[in-house]
């Protein structure tokens, strides 16, 4: 049968192609031998088995925190199912009636149905790139080669646990002081369209003598009444365009670049990323994928190009015959207890268990340091709050102070 397949290369670059085989497992196995690391592959002009529609055909609307979590939940209930001799298209028959209906369900029914067709789970996965990484699927083949299918779900649960976590710690730690800042935009807002123009019409009734500041604030107050389309479009305009910038290869790139040069920021990414770089390495490892598809897969998870790149450096020191340690050793994005645990595990053999440890820490440290920011992060935005605040109350009401000392003046 003919197979088109989507690939990287050892050096990162995307391969689109076809293959003949007998089917997608000993497609897969040919392509890796060529040194390829397919991402996606299935029958050529195939529709998607079990559902009477393309594996692209229905809307990708899902977002990445249900996606995750949807795939924690099914490891989990795959593991334990298929541990207790649930054959595997029952075990995911039941994880898709458990499911709500809409795309996730839908994927569901098409790797089920590719399962029941005589296609390994790992390539059934392979047809639905959306819904499960490549990470997963590389893991979910290793426990079909090796016969400990249900343990590779059991580490494939884990480790989407672990990141959801951390994505949960983040937001959360977030939520307070994102709704401070809406609030004290907000508030001010109000003020300067709503109660500083009715304070200039008194001020102008009194003839009364303004400093700067009442006189700044009551121009752009009547200046937004008059024109508040053009402030609408002048706040909306520059946030469409730098969405659009900022979803550009050279806008990621810039982003990639200024957020690891951010005090204090910076460091919380860095330790974020390399423990994401110690979980997923660790755990293909552990599960004797070999070290460049475990690169390659490591790379593909890294949000940052920056990370990217490193992970590539590595590739190429491994293809060359040189350490994963040479890679590391020499740069400030890893921090130095990751490239000792790297440097000492190959020198023991065990990489993985030593990154996996490693990354169990450092998500522990991680937790604690979005804690502390948070509390650093509030106080600073309610004293910010107080200072504009009170600038426009003073200067809203100073004039009237001046004129009732005045008043007092003439009447005494």
């Amino acid at each position: 049968m003919k197979l088109a397949y989507v690939a990287f290369d050892r050096s990162g670059r995307q391969v689109a192609d076809a293959i003949e085989a007998a089917d997608v497992s000993a497609a897969t196995d040919t392509l890796r031998r060529q040194g390829l690391y397919v991402t996606r592959i299935s029958p050529q002009g195939a529709s998607a088995a079990g559902s009477g529609r393309s594996s692209g055909a229905w809307p990708r609307r899902t977002s990445k925190s249900r996606r995750l979590r949807n795939l924690a939940m099914l490891a989990r209930q795959m593991h334990s199912l298929v541990s207790c001799g649930t054959p595997l298209v029952d075990a995911l028959g039941a994880s898709e009636r458990q499911a709500k209906a809409g795309p996730w369900r839908d994927a569901l029914a098409d790797v089920r149905g590719r399962v029941e067709q005589g296609m390994p789970l790992s390539a059934a996965m392979e047809s639905q790139p959306d819904f499960f990484d490549a990470v997963s699927r590389s893991l979910v083949a290793a426990g079909e080669s090796s016969g400990n299918l249900p343990a590779m779900l059991d580490r494939i649960a884990v480790m989407i646990r672990k990141q959801v976590s951390v994505r949960s710690s983040v937001i959360g730690a977030m939520v307070y002081p994102s709704l401070l800042l809406v609030v004290a935009v907000s508030v001010l807002a109000l003020l300067i369209v709503f109660v500083i123009p009715r304070f200039g019409e008194l001020f102008r009734s009194l003839d009364a003598k303004l400093p700067p500041t009442t006189q700044a604030l009551l121009a752009l107050g009547e200046w937004l009444q008059a024109y508040w389309w053009a402030a609408g479009l002048g706040a909306i305009v520059p946030v469409v365009g730098l969405n659009l910038w900022l979803r550009s290869p050279d806008g990621r790139k810039a982003v990639d670049t200024v957020v690891l040069r951010l005090p204090q920021i910076g460091g919380i990414v860095r330790s974020f990323a390399t423990a994401r770089i110690a979980r997923v390495l660790g755990m293909l490892l552990e599960s004797h994928v070999s070290v460049l598809e475990a690169l390659a897969l490591t790379r593909q998870s890294m949000a940052n190009h920056h990370y990217a790149a490193l992970i590539t450096r590595a590739e190429e020191a491994v293809t060359q015959g040189r350490s994963i340690y040479a890679a590391f050793e020499n740069t400030n994005l890893v921090s130095p207890s990751v490239c000792e645990a790297i440097r000492s595990g190959e020198q023991s053999g065990q990489v993985g268990p030593m990154l996996t440890h490693i990354a169990d820490f450092l998500d522990e440290e991680n937790e604690v340091v979005v804690r502390s920011l948070t509390s650093i992060i509030e106080p600073i935005i309610l004293v910010g709050m107080g200072f504009v605040v009170g600038l426009v109350a003073i200067s809203m009401f100073l004039p009237l102070f001046d004129l009732t000392a005045m008043t007092q003046q003439g009447g005494g």
